[in-house]
């Protein structure tokens, strides 16, 4: 059985940080695009960040130069280095796992994912 699970989560002050994980059974990271997404209440689910083969293939804009998605194949482990946090951060984070078809930014989309984990909360104060 497939499955993610996001963890990590919690309240921190605005300029604070976070690590996220994503644990993996049932596949391994290595065959797969594993990708980070958001979604604030109201509003649609975004792409945040993803990886394949150990490179990392994009950051959003919002997030770049303050988010890293390192990774530890070994544990079919992802995370989701939060720092400099800012309030528009607060949203739920999922990690998901699929197999993108190759045109550009496919990886960003959510509907090219198939396994999804139950998402894991962050709010940020100001």
């Amino acid at each position: 059985e497939v499955q993610l699970q996001a963890s990590g989560g919690g309240l921190v002050q605005a300029g604070g940080f976070l690590r996220l994980s994503c644990a993996a059974s049932g596949f391994t990271f290595d065959d797969y695009t594993v990708g980070w997404f958001r979604q604030a209440p109201g509003k649609e689910r975004e792409g945040v960040s993803s990886i394949r083969h150990g490179r990392v293939q994009y950051y959003a804009d919002s997030v770049k130069g303050r988010f890293t998605m390192p990774s530890d194949n070994a544990k079919n482990t992802v995370y989701l280095q939060m720092n400099i946090l800012k309030p528009e951060d607060t949203a739920v984070y999922y990690c998901a796992a699929g197999q993108p078809e190759w045109y550009t930014d496919s990886y960003t989309k959510t509907n090219e994912y198939d396994y999804w984990g139950q998402g894991t909360e962050v709010t940020v104060s100001s």
